[in-house]
């Protein structure tokens, strides 16, 4: 056991000093900010230390590659949904607008929310939405979709089959 750990920790130490700049070069290509590409790169790396079968990677660079896109897909559809968030913010009719803290737990709400429906189809989450936010009944759904409530209903149940194992896990 204490033989894989130092392995496993003398790979992710030459990966690091082989691989880091060559990934942070990689990463900034797609980001607007040096600074960011660094987050990325050092994130990805931090990532790479709770995996467990490092030594069984024959493509470091593949394997970094991956995480960081990842990585910068995520911090996208994070700072999309921000944006969505205060957008909608501003179009609120009677002057009610959260405090900072509120808008912090509301973001980090809608994140998770954004993470659970990840993967699953745009008509599976719309309806979900639909149904969530709106209140709106499987028929009413089926017409704005253009499916039969039938549909709806299947779609609705990957969403809870998908809510029950994310909770399951947790």
């Amino acid at each position: 056991m204490e033989v894989d750990h130092k392995v496993r920790t003398l790979l992710i130490d030459q990966w690091f000093r082989n691989d880091y700049r060559w990934l942070r070069a990689w990463v900034r290509k797609d980001m607007d900010c040096p600074h960011s590409a660094e987050d990325i790169a050092s994130e990805t790396f931090v990532q790479i230390l709770t995996l467990r079968d490092v030594p069984s990677v024959r493509t470091p660079r593949a394997l970094l590659a991956t995480i960081a896109r990842r990585l910068m897909y995520e911090g996208w559809r994070r700072r999309d949904l921000e944006k969505s968030y205060l957008e909608s913010l501003a179009y609120q009719d009677g002057g009610y607008h959260p405090s900072p803290e509120e808008q912090a737990l509301i973001l980090e709400a809608l994140y998770a929310v954004d993470r659970l429906l990840d993967g699953l189809s745009p008509n599976a989450k719309s309806a979900f939405l639909y149904h969530q936010l709106d209140g709106l009944t499987y028929s009413e759904i089926a017409r704005l979709l253009d499916v039969s409530p039938s549909r709806v209903q299947q779609y609705m149940a990957q969403v809870f089959k998908r809510i029950y194992l994310t909770v399951e896990q947790s």
